[in-house]
């Protein structure tokens, strides 16, 4: 009961931002909950770790992995700003890749400098676990964050991320405990030892169904704008992208959900925090979200360049 009540409230949650998003057409409103994201996520990760970084390392860690996630955010909302406002055919250069790479590699170049200015307290082993913390989870949520600034297909990426990855797991739990005795391959054993080949089958199978129905009630809540219009649910003929799309971004996410149970299992602790009763911590939630939006990601954008 614990972990279905956390599991309403943190898809309630979820829910509110993106109907913020949509509504007012603003995508800073969901970069708020990615910056939650990254500062509860990177918290977590710094605790995990416990004394294998120091109190300076971890600092540094939280504030800079916050601040190139900002920087981005900000400065592209900027640039729309002002290429709204800009006299017609004058080009506005969008830099804020430019400007959170920047930021995002000051961040490095002050934990590299600790090896010098602190050089008695900051090892090569703690250096490491600084950058592990640095860059889990939040230049993975940068990723998300280009998701949630794309020109077109945002609100498409978004809900393959949040809703793909929860459907598929509970699909390969499903085929799990109905076919893991008789099929009881496991996936990555040494890892996480509950999970089985059958069962990630199941959550394969699980992108592909959750990829076709969000298609069809995308389309529909399209027609009665509730959600913005887009063309690559207008043509039944991009059920087949949608599908591909469903398959591996269930594939990733069930990889993003095993790199999480090594990291834990190295560091020898169960959850990653217990902020979400029945859950574990933030990062336990969006483990899979995290591998999950690099390949939304990646896939969309190619659309847009190629189909415009």
């Amino acid at each position: 009961m614990k972990r279905l009540l956390t599991g309403a409230v943190y898809l309630l949650v979820l829910l509110a931002f993106f109907v913020l998003r949509v509504y007012f057409c603003e995508p800073l409103y969901f970069d708020l909950l990615i910056l939650i994201f990254s500062v509860i996520g990177t918290f977590e990760m710094c605790r995990a770790l416990g004394g294998r970084i120091d109190r300076m390392q971890k600092g540094i860690v939280q504030i800079f992995s916050a601040g190139f996630l900002i920087c981005y955010c900000v400065s592209d909302s900027v640039y729309k700003y002002l290429q709204a406002g800009a006299a017609e055919g004058t080009a506005v250069v969008n830099y804020s890749p430019n400007l959170a790479f920047v930021v995002f590699m000051a961040g490095i170049a002050v934990l590299f400098s600790l090896l010098v200015f602190r050089h008695e307290k900051t090892s090569f082993e703690s250096a490491g676990y600084s950058l592990l913390a640095y860059c889990f989870p939040s230049v993975f949520l940068l990723v998300l964050c280009g998701v949630n600034h794309m020109p077109k297909y945002s609100e498409i990426g978004i809900l393959f991320i949040f809703v793909l990855c929860p459907f598929a797991d509970c699909l390969a739990y499903v085929f799990g405990k109905l076919f893991g005795k008789k099929l009881p391959m496991k996936m990555a054993p040494n890892v996480s030892p509950n999970k089985t080949v059958i069962g990630g089958f199941g959550g394969i199978l699980g992108g592909a169904i959750g990829a076709i129905a969000l298609f069809y009630v995308y389309y529909a809540l399209s027609k009665v704008n509730l959600l913005p219009s887009a063309d690559v649910v207008e043509r039944p003929i991009n059920l087949i992208l949608f599908v591909g799309l469903g398959i591996l971004t269930a594939a990733f996410a069930e990889v993003g959900d095993l790199v999480e149970s090594a990291i834990k299992r190295r560091l020898g602790i169960k959850d990653m925090g217990k902020l979400l009763p029945g859950h574990g911590g933030i990062l336990d939630r969006i483990d899979s979200s995290l591998y999950a939006c690099l390949i939304v990601c990646f896939v969309l954008v190619l659309r847009i360049m190629i189909a415009g």
